[in-house]
């Protein structure tokens, strides 16, 4: 039988986070709030707190539905509605979710939107997903923030210059009408100096798993430290409070020499370092990381948790420049990145956090994660010298989690693995 996941002081600080959050959106109609529906890549959430609104992210919602077992009878009944089978399942499990009384993962109801607010962010099935929304809250104001793609590897002015003016003149008097807010810059400056110091603690968090053994697991267990600044405390005190409290738990690890919690307790020996790239199996998600601690494998770098953006390579958010920090930050998110910056991203992580190998979970139903992933496994298997592993799943939809395959593919890794390892200490 499973064991309950310990819970430190910074898991509680994050429950009471999340808890409050959906209470506050249960009670719209009392308070008057209005909410706005958005996503993680390139989230605009200290805008949206400027405004006084309650973010809703749709992908978040899908992802906790899976957790709880939930996913599976939602996407089921979005296909009875003629959404293909082939459709990102955190749509159709979103959309399953509506039909089903829209449910959140609290259990309490999530109210309709104010606001679709679309932050254009690599993924071009965001557009359809919020067109679809679209039909289902016809009384809902749509946003559309275009975000240009990192073609050439680099964030210039003029692309800087082209979201701004976007957040200033289509965003933002928006959000004024809806809210019944007036923008306040000072607010939003305050705001963005919380979601400063929230990214200097993220990167000190990650940065850990450069000590031997990890004292965290980056990829599952970084899915919930991600958590805060992807549901919309990024600028607030609260998220700094947590980020600063799980980076004091992970230190006294480090001083003690211990590894990773996981849902089992602790892991006693760290055998590989892994980097992963691609986003984790929803459905199975115990059982998907213990096929991992099981072998002595530590995640200690992942894109995924890069997803919401990339804090590691030394942006921060800059309140002396409000419109033009937020364009940056949209821009700089993982799914914006073009392949060679994927490559160079993941290579430095390697080499960084002294990884032993490299594994690629391909999603079947996620066009911006899978797209290009073979050829960027091959390019870090000839630049990094290597061993790359390659297994598949889906987000949210059991159908297409094959313990058994997966659990096969593992094994012969980490067999690969071990037998290089031997013959390189054998070298030594």
């Amino acid at each position: 039988m499973a064991q309950e996941a310990q819970k430190e002081k910074s898991m509680v600080l994050q429950k009471e986070m999340v808890e409050g959050l959906f209470d506050a959106l249960s009670k719209v109609s009392e308070t008057g709030k209005k909410v706005c529906y958005t996503f993680v890549p390139g989230n605009l959430s200290e805008l949206i707190r400027t405004f006084d609104m309650l973010p809703v992210y749709p992908e978040i919602n899908a992802l906790q539905s899976a957790m709880r077992k939930k996913s599976a009878s939602y996407i089921k009944e979005a296909e009875k509605h003629a959404h293909s089978e082939d459709v990102c399942t955190y749509v159709k499990c979103d959309v399953g979710m509506l039909m089903k009384g829209n449910i959140g993962p609290t259990g309490q109801k999530l109210p309709e939107p104010d606001i679709l607010l679309l932050s254009y962010t690599g993924c071009f099935t965001f557009m359809k997903w919020f067109e679809t929304l679209k039909r289902e809250y016809p009384n809902a104001k749509v946003i559309m923030l275009h975000t240009p793609y990192q073609e050439n590897a680099k964030m210039t002015p003029e692309m800087v210059q082209y979201m701004a003016k976007q957040l200033r003149d289509e965003v933002i008097p928006v959000m004024e009408e809806v809210s019944g807010v007036k923008y306040d810059e000072n607010k939003l400056k305050k705001i963005l100096g919380y979601s400063k110091e929230a990214g200097d603690w993220i990167a000190k968090i990650f940065d850990t798993t450069k000590h031997k053994p990890s004292p965290i697991d980056a990829y599952f267990a970084g899915v919930y430290y991600i958590g805060p600044i992807n549901i919309g405390f990024r600028g607030t005190p609260e998220a700094v409070e947590y980020y600063k409290e799980l980076y004091s738990e992970i230190m006294q690890r480090v001083e003690k020499g211990l590894g990773p919690i996981t849902p089992e307790g602790e892991m006693k020996e760290e055998k590989y370092r892994l980097v992963v790239e691609g986003p984790p199996n929803w459905t199975n998600f115990r059982e998907f990381w213990k096929l991992f601690y099981d072998m002595g494998a530590v995640i200690v770098a992942s894109s995924y948790t890069k997803v919401g953006g990339v804090y590691d390579m030394g942006w921060r958010h800059d309140a002396s420049r409000p419109l033009e920090t937020l364009a940056e930050y949209c821009m700089n998110c993982y799914t914006n990145l073009n392949l060679p910056q994927r490559i160079e991203l993941l290579s430095k992580c390697i080499k960084d956090y002294k990884a032993d190998g490299y594994i690629t979970n391909s999603i079947k139903s996620c066009n911006s994660f899978s797209a290009g992933q073979l050829a960027m496994m091959r390019e870090i298997e000839d630049r990094m010298e290597v061993p790359v592993g390659f297994i598949e799943s889906d987000l949210v939809d059991p159908r297409y989690f094959s313990y058994s395959n997966i659990k096969n593919r593992l094994e012969s890794y980490f067999q690969m693995l071990g037998q290089r390892k031997m013959m390189e200490n054998q070298e030594v």
